[in-house]
């Protein structure tokens, strides 16, 4: 809101000692949601509206000092007047807490920054999306990587700037995913169908995977009483699709889209394949509080590393499918355009199929 002049803050926890987990969604699946949630919104945000260009100011430079840190640092925040009684939820972002403008930070200790961070910060000539790939093969967890992007301290010198939070969560996401998908073009097709499910959390995902070239897809069905359906009275339906290694448009399902690709990048990755994913998610009505698209990238994760089922033919899995979902098969299929293409007979890579919308 307001860009380019944005609010930029730090979010200050009411403890101290190891504080890591509160800003490291790698990790919360390990939590009920709801302690998630609840540690989230205690925190505290001390910020001030800066223009996203201003990445030399000097508030900025404390924050980006701390954001590079690996570990939690020691804050002392002293605020203009009581934060107020504000929280912020959003599909893309984590919770966050109440707000106020701070009038000063102090840091009691200093911030241990690793080698590979240092140097994508030092480096001038280094562009954002390549300091993202060099950081994601490091091992450096992609929170971190999203926050240190969100707060001006990767690519060219002179074009850094401030990114608001949930566009660094989806240009992360995306660079990387992007990245796995070229290299998984030179791997051989898997040679079997496959069927994942996973419910948690009043949530079910289901990952169907498909012995063809890269081919994507993300479905998301919202009940009534969900997030996104609160008063609706059928269950809402949205997903968009990839044919090519590479979109050109935004998904019109927004960044989960790009978080769930990156997740199921990562699993073909993992198992030396290409093949096609659909992802499927239903949501039901008690899970009626964003949380982020954190959520959908570490449950995807999750699911695949369960136990599978392996089939000889689509109709096999499908079969099964039909036991899993409360929507109705017939339903799911007619909002997928890779299931309907495929259970058409159509012929996967031939000019008969459609551009990509």
């Amino acid at each position: 809101m307001g860009y380019p002049n944005i609010v930029v803050a730090a979010g200050l926890p009411p403890e101290v000692g190891d504080t890591s987990l509160y800003d490291l969604p790698e990790r919360w699946l390990e939590l009920p949601l709801d302690d998630v949630i609840r540690f989230r919104l205690t925190l505290v945000r001390g910020g001030r509206r800066v223009s996203v260009q201003d990445v030399s100011n000097s508030f900025v430079e404390q924050l980006r000092e701390i954001s590079l840190s690996v570990r939690p640092v020691d804050v002392e925040a002293e605020f203009e007047k009581r934060p107020r009684p504000d929280v912020l939820l959003d599909e893309n972002t984590p919770p966050m807490g109440p707000i106020a403008i701070v009038k000063r930070i102090r840091t009691g200790s200093s911030p241990y920054i690793v080698r590979e961070v240092e140097k994508v910060y030092e480096d001038r000539d280094l562009k954002a999306r390549d300091a993202i790939l060099y950081l994601y093969r490091s091992a450096v967890p992609i929170s971190t990587i999203t926050r240190i992007l969100s707060l001006g301290a990767l690519g060219l010198w002179r074009y850094r700037k401030l990114v608001p939070t949930r566009w660094a969560i989806t240009a992360a996401d995306s660079a990387i995913s992007e990245s796995l998908i070229k290299n998984l073009l030179n791997k051989p097709v898997l040679s079997e169908y496959r069927l994942y499910s996973l419910p948690r959390s009043g949530n079910l995902f289901v990952g169907i995977v498909l012995p063809t070239r890269w081919m994507f897809e993300w479905i998301e069905a919202w009940f009534p009483g969900s997030t996104w359906n609160i008063y609706g009275s059928d269950v809402a339906i949205e997903g968009d699709w990839e044919l090519t290694p590479r979109r050109t448009t935004y998904p019109s399902i927004g960044g989960c889209y790009y978080a769930s690709r990156l997740a199921a990048a990562e699993f073909l990755t993992s198992i030396g394949r290409q093949a096609g994913v659909v992802l499927y998610r239903e949501i039901y009505p008690s899970f009626n509080i964003p949380v982020g698209v954190w959520f959908v990238r570490e449950m995807v994760r999750q699911l695949f590393k369960t136990s599978f089922r392996r089939y000889g033919s689509l109709e096999e899995l499908l079969r099964d499918v039909r036991g899993l979902t409360k929507v109705p098969l017939d339903t799911v299929i007619a909002k997928s355009r890779i299931l309907t293409l495929l259970t058409r007979g159509r012929r996967l890579g031939s000019r008969v199929l459609p551009d990509q919308g």
